[in-house]
């Protein structure tokens, strides 16, 4: 197996909800483990938590999250890290975007940018920033 790269997301109570978001985004199976599949946590309001959760699209795109337990510190930092999705499929990115930028925030509109490919930014409503760049025709 090759190494691969991919983005673990960390929630405060709504992983669950945010992996299933992803889900109907990006279609693929969904695993979801809890603190108490795993007796992780002492706290019994944790039992139903996600303690690790993977998305697996049908495209090969893997997508990790999890909550993080009160007795971790958890800052969000929008500007902490961005998940970029990026390919020459410009209807499945589009469709992608469309999905990821509802309900959320656009910081730039997909568009074509001064590189040539069409690029966007978008913060998701749980406040995940997102990059998505389709690429242009290459140069002859």
């Amino acid at each position: 197996m090759p190494t691969i790269l991919n983005p673990y997301l960390s929630f405060r109570g709504n992983a669950r909800q945010a992996m299933e978001f992803y889900k109907s985004v990006f279609g693929g199976d969904l695993t979801v483990s809890t603190f108490a599949d795993f007796h992780a946590s002492q706290d019994p309001a944790e039992a139903d938590l996600v303690m690790h959760g993977m998305l697996t699209s049908p495209n090969g795109l893997v997508l990790m999250g999890a909550d993080t337990p009160k007795s971790m510190e958890f800052t969000p930092g929008v500007n902490a890290f961005s998940v970029s999705l990026s390919g020459d499929d410009e209807g499945e990115l589009r469709g992608f975007w469309d999905k990821i930028s509802a309900g959320g925030q656009v910081t730039m509109p997909l568009d074509k940018a001064a590189w040539g490919d069409t690029f966007g930014m978008c913060v998701d409503q749980f406040g995940i920033s997102w990059l998505v760049n389709i690429a242009g025709a290459p140069a002859t």
